[in-house]
């Protein structure tokens, strides 16, 4: 029931190198700086788009023109509009105790006017801001003004303690400032330190009695009898006297598109702060992409005096309980664990690493319908959202939530040792309240992680520190967060996590984690590196894939395209953050060094080059997940790295930013399909043939493997079995002696079918043999790789 006013749309934009003066008057700042210049701004958006829209600058996201960028690193931006406010006497139904001024993503350092009266500040790029601007609307036209500071020399300001540390030498200036960290330059994403108005801005207009929060949490659930135990917590403001309101919560079944109530109950108000446990029966359970159906309920609470309806919540509601289950070590035993649980039932996760859609994000929302369907079509029922990226939006956790994806949410801080100052808690405190009250009610929230590779930066800085000692941030601020407001999701406090007894042991080694990134030396991807890792779940691995010739022709100059070389186009798509740094040099190398373990050489034109690095990653990635299905579970998930690249990289990526799917696409998907049949490396002269259901009933077919040749030659046929939720070994294959590709194909009882493959033999292979094999049998054979 909330009265909001748009104020997306056109603006105006001023910029210029910055000044230090202090600015509290918005008219006498702007009118000194009438000789910058000035752009049509469009909001939500980025500063740097205004400036390609207007002609100032070149398209960023050609070959090496995102370095051009760095010039503006230092401006500062002014952005103005007007809007007409009118008294709102009778189109509401009692008098407004307040309107705010709302900005849902402001990047970063802000400070806000409304008719040049000062509104307020902000300095957190990743959250909103709710500004009281009752006093200050004034019937008629009414100005705006915004100025957004620089970040990098925000940076500069503050002294960097020998305490703490980066992912590399450009991203220091971005430790004390809360902003995405990719922004600063990784090894996914250039370095585009952007400014901006990225998300929606509007009036938000409030009655005196209104919701302030709502939370919904499943309990207990008893899937045999279908009945489930949810608390629902509120919260509300009010003039009137409470003793007179009464809290109504229904919940409805969206069953077959006719909404019925399942539950009713009303409460009547002993003080704004209420609680209920409500039972539910005959429940439809909220499960992941393939254990079951999705299934989500209409929840409705009324706040009420006597019949009429002061205010309003709806949203979705999914009925379940998802539970980490982990122990702080492991060994090659298999004496550890890390497991989801979901309405008490093992989950083998199946996923992939979300990372930034758009290196500029004000476009993060207009690509999330393109590219959000690839998950559930590549199998995927959780995708780890990383922490050097933005928080996604309600309209993401919609979509996970529709169609039974899991979400393990990193806090946006990665790959470094953050400042553990008083004033640095704070902002993540605020930040972190901030995002769990937003997200904590939809049923595909899975997980609160703390950060991505922090406990990993303090075994790498060599600082001597240990993080459940010194990072308080992920040991005391976000833990306490998350048990204040969101007290029944799991929590981990890094990924991964180096617990206490890591550093008890008498010779540590992230070989004991349960939870592991395996990168390492990215060699071959049967090595002993992957093949010999003791952990139970991999939340990130991945192999590089050179992108499309249409990519690198949109991208680099004719002159650079071959051979493969470290010049400075081919370079800027290896993601340098500037021409004068070499960190990231290797990623060329890298997909050459790959093809070869595949190919035994590199080829000698730029399509077979291109042909043989997406079929080693799609070769490698499809190992990775297969040899963790295998072993299911012993091992119980992976998260592969990554679905899309956020801007033209050479990169893990199985989708170029355009959209492009590469070869891997397709090989995961088939090694991702609910039942698999997959082969096993030798062991003792024999290949274990093992298919593997994710299903939580068991399945029968049928299943065929022969080799590839003239003529294919039959390796196994007959029928199988495969109990609920597990796997089995349906037959041993003898060692292939020879370079050979094994095909499978099987039917299930309810004819659904499915195929896949299997590199048999030594290495390495030949590649024109290696492509005719594969033309006929992949759903790609007219398709760019193939």
């Amino acid at each position: 029931m909330k009265h909001t006013i748009p104020l997306d749309g056109a603006w105006r934009l001023r910029f210029g190198p910055q000044t230090t003066r202090d600015e509290n008057d918005a008219e006498a700042a702007l009118a000194t700086r009438m000789d910058w210049p000035e752009v049509d701004a469009e909001v939500p958006g980025n500063v740097e788009l205004d400036l390609l829209r207007a002609g100032v600058i070149e398209d960023p996201a050609r070959g090496a023109n995102v370095h051009a960028l760095r010039k503006y690193e230092k401006h500062e931006w002014w952005y103005t509009r007007t809007f007409e406010w009118k008294d709102l006497e009778g189109e509401l139904p009692c008098e407004p105790c307040c309107v705010e001024l709302v900005f849902e993503g402001l990047d970063c350092l802000a400070t806000v006017w409304l008719n040049n009266t000062r509104v307020g500040a902000s300095d957190n790029a990743l959250i909103a801001h709710r500004f009281d601007v009752t006093a200050m609307l004034r019937p008629g036209e009414n100005t705006l003004v915004v100025r957004l500071a620089s970040a990098v020399l925000e940076g500069f300001r503050h002294e960097i303690a020998p305490g703490e540390n980066s992912a590399g030498p450009v991203n220091f200036e971005s430790l004390h400032v809360r902003k995405p960290p990719h922004c600063y330059g990784w090894d996914i994403m250039p370095r585009v330190v952007s400014a901006g108005i990225w998300r929606g801005v509007r009036l938000d207009i409030s009655l005196p009695t209104r919701w302030r929060g709502m939370h919904v949490a499943t309990r207990s659930v008893d899937v045999a009898k279908r009945t489930a135990f949810v608390m629902v917590d509120w919260d509300f403001e009010t003039d009137r006297d409470v003793d007179n309101l009464r809290v109504a919560l229904t919940f409805a079944s969206k069953k077959n598109f006719q909404p019925s109530a399942i539950s009713h109950h009303t409460f009547s108000c002993l003080g704004t702060h209420g609680r209920a446990h409500v039972e539910l029966k005959d429940v439809d359970f909220w499960w992941p992409l393939g254990s079951g159906e999705p299934a989500l309920y209409d929840f409705t609470a009324e706040l009420l005096e006597g019949e009429t309806r002061l205010d309003e919540w709806r949203e979705n509601i999914g009925v379940r309980t998802i539970e980490l289950r982990r122990t702080e070590l492991t060994n090659p035993q298999g004496d550890g664990e890390f497991v989801f649980l979901v309405n008490g039932e093992r989950v083998f996760v199946k996923g992939t690493n979300w990372v930034p859609l758009d290196a500029l994000h004000s476009r993060d929302a207009a690509w999330l319908d393109k590219v959000f369907p690839m998950i559930p079509e590549l199998g995927c029922n959780m995708v780890r959202c990383w922490g050097g990226n933005v928080y996604e939006d309600h309209a993401f956790f919609d979509l996970c939530d529709r169609t039974g994806v899991m979400v393990w949410q990193d806090f946006a801080m990665a790959c470094a040792v953050y400042p553990q100052t008083r004033e640095f808690h704070q902002a993540v405190e605020t930040e972190a309240e901030a995002v769990v009250k937003k997200l904590r009610n939809h049923p595909s929230l899975a997980l609160w992680a703390g950060n991505n590779e922090c406990d990993d930066m303090y075994d790498w800085s060599g600082l001597g520190a240990n993080p459940n000692r010194d990072d308080l941030i992920t040991r005391r601020v976000l833990p306490s967060v998350v048990r204040r407001w969101d007290p029944f999701r799991s929590y981990l406090p890094s990924s991964p996590v180096h617990d206490k007894a890591f550093y008890e042991q008498e010779k540590s080694g992230w070989e004991t984690l349960p939870e592991q990134h395996l990168w390492g030396p990215r060699d071959d991807f049967k090595g002993n590196f992957y093949t010999g890792s003791s952990a139970h779940f991999v939340s990130e691995i991945g192999y590089h894939g050179c992108p499309s010739r249409k990519f690198l022709e949109k991208n680099i100059p004719a002159e650079e395209l071959w051979p493969v070389e470290n010049t400075p186009s081919w370079l800027a798509l290896a993601v340098q953050p500037h021409p004068g740094h070499h960190d990231y040099d290797y990623r060329i190398n890298l997909m050459k060094k790959q093809a070869v373990f595949l190919f035994g050489k590199l080829p000698d034109n730029l399509d077979d080059f291109i042909f043989a690095s997406q079929a080693s990653q799609a070769e490698a990635k499809k190992f990775f997940i297969e040899w963790f299905r295998i072993a299911k579970w012993r091992r119980t998930g992976i998260l592969w790295w990554n679905l899309r690249d956020g801007w033209p990289i050479i990169s893990d990526a199985i989708v170029e930013y355009d959209n492009t799917r590469k070869l891997a696409f397709d090989y995961i998907k088939r090694s991702q399909s609910m039942v698999c049949a997959m082969c096993g490396e030798p062991q003792d002269g024999a290949h274990p043939l093992v298919v593997v259901n994710d299903h939580r009933a068991a399945k029968r077919g049928t299943l065929r493997a022969w080799q590839a040749g003239e003529p294919a030659t039959t390796l196994w046929e007959g029928a199988f079995e495969i109990e609920p939720n597990g796997r089995g070994k349906v037959a041993d294959l003898p060692q292939a002696a020879q370079p050979a590709v094994w095909f499978f194909e099987w039917t299930l009882e309810d004819n659904t079918t499915g195929r896949n493959h299997y590199l048999a033999g030594p290495r390495p292979f030949d590649l024109a043999w290696y492509r005719e094999r594969l033309k006929a049998f992949s759903s790609l054979a007219q398709g760019n790789a193939l």
